[in-house]
């Protein structure tokens, strides 16, 4: 049996709300904003992409990023994979597709802030090859970086 297909899709009209649906594991809805907020928010700010992850056609999770505050930077707003879909791969096959996809925008780095605490992503980004900044944002998100 081979493994799913992982994939980065545009979120349509009929695929909203199957997206909004999906959520971390309920430990961890403390460290990631529902996607119906972050789909939202990315409304409001023109330079924001986002994308469902999808295994095969089934949707798993979704991710959200935008150019960084540095030159050449480009910053991971949002990830998350279902609860559901958590431990087979598709999380770090998601950031794989999207790291890949950097360098030819003219993209040098990736960048992205998590929420410290037990069950958070802290672990998962430093597996990615991320390496703290030492910078704590203002919302108290702690940094990471990946130069590409």
């Amino acid at each position: 049996m081979r493994a799913p297909i992982v994939s980065l899709r545009e979120v349509t009209a009929d695929t909203v709300r199957t997206i909004c649906e999906l959520s971390p594991h309920e430990a961890q809805s403390g460290f990631v904003a529902p996607n119906a907020v972050s789909i939202a928010q990315a409304h409001f700010n023109p330079a924001a992409v986002f994308r469902a992850v999808y295994a095969d056609d089934e949707p798993v999770g979704f991710m959200m990023w935008r150019p960084g505050d540095e030159s050449g930077g480009c910053f991971l707003w949002r990830f998350m994979i279902a609860g559901g879909h958590q431990g087979k791969g598709y999380g770090r096959e998601a950031i794989g597709l999207w790291l890949k996809s950097l360098p030819p925008q003219g993209y040098k780095l990736a960048q992205t802030s998590y929420v410290a605490g037990d069950g958070g992503p802290h672990g998962f980004y430093l597996a990615q090859g991320f390496r703290d900044t030492g910078e704590t944002r203002a919302n108290g998100e702690r940094v990471m970086e990946l130069a590409l």
